[in-house]
């Protein structure tokens, strides 16, 4: 294996997700239990949503967070970066992409995770073209159904 292959991030679809903010919140909590930098990235239009969700968790499980267009001191050192373009994250480990296409730069990501909505069919399609374009650039591809899993 060359140094290059084994640089390639993790990628799983997580399929079945009742509600993906809430289902990335989740998700959010259990990553920064083991102590991962999470970047969170999508439409502005889901991302405030999310953030105000991340701000109300129960005070033990406060998500503390910035989004794109924080204040740098305060957005550089934040666990988990809400942003729009994975380009702007000041992080690599992992990376939650709850937008439509596969995301620029995700290459320099440990992990990507694709969450799929379960009711949402214009999702489920978007989500079968990322899958085949992981697929086309040699990623292999985990597949977590929450369903069976528990979410």
């Amino acid at each position: 294996m060359t140094t290059m292959e084994s640089a390639k991030p993790q990628v799983a679809f997580h399929f079945n997700a009742p509600d993906k903010l809430d289902y990335a919140c989740r998700f959010v909590r259990k990553a920064l239990r083991h102590d991962a930098r999470v970047t969170l990235v999508g439409p502005m239009e889901h991302l405030r949503p999310l953030s105000a969700r991340l701000w109300k968790q129960a005070g033990h499980d406060f998500l503390a967070h910035a989004v794109q267009g924080d204040p740098a001191e305060i957005f550089d050192l934040a666990p988990v970066v809400l942003v729009e373009s994975a380009a702007e994250s000041p992080h690599s480990d992992v990376l939650v992409n709850l937008g439509f296409a596969m995301p620029l730069g995700f290459e320099r990501f440990k992990r990507v995770v694709e969450v799929v909505a379960s009711f949402d069919e214009a999702d489920r399609a978007q989500a079968r073209e990322r899958w085949r374009g992981y697929q086309d650039a040699g990623y292999a591809i985990e597949r977590h159904d929450l369903v069976l899993h528990g979410g």
